[in-house]
């Protein structure tokens, strides 16, 4: 059998090592019945729902009706740069407020992005702020910093 979508190939076999590894682990806990459910029932059978998505992908992988094609190049500057971003989100957030380190995250993890746009990524920023507050903050209460130390009162 000749691998027609290496791309399929490669995200089914992910699915289904990760949905292994979660089903196994929840093992670990106690797992009860439908009725009684224990703390390791779901996760189990989520990990066992990827492992059936994982291998659907990576059969379909095989057939003729798949499209062609190639894994492309890993860009190992993108992951470090996406990567980059969520740690500068959490070093900034303590001190520049949660304004400031949405509005540097969603920067700089976009601009990893072949259709970087400013405009886009403005109004991306604009409504990932209000969602987060209105989640966060509004909705859950949870209290940190919104604004930069030299602004709060």
């Amino acid at each position: 059998m000749k691998i027609r979508n290496q791309r399929d190939f490669g995200a089914g076999i992910m699915y289904m090592v990760i949905g292994l590894f979660f089903a196994i682990v929840a093992r670990q806990y106690q797992y009860g019945t439908a009725a009684k459910m224990g703390p390791g029932y779901f996760p189990f059978w989520l990990g066992m729902l990827m492992v059936a998505i994982g291998l659907l992908v990576f059969v379909r992988s095989f057939g003729a009706k798949a499209t062609i094609e190639a894994i492309p190049k890993f860009r190992w500057l993108i992951i470090a740069q996406i990567t980059g971003a969520v740690i500068l989100y959490g070093l900034l957030l303590p001190k520049m407020g949660f304004l400031v380190a949405v509005v540097v995250l969603v920067f700089v993890s976009a601009s990893a992005s072949k259709e970087f746009t400013w405009k886009g990524t403005t109004i991306n920023a604009a409504f990932l702020v209000i969602f987060t507050y209105s989640v966060f903050v509004v909705g859950l209460k949870l209290q940190f910093p919104l604004l930069p130390f030299f602004l709060q009162q």
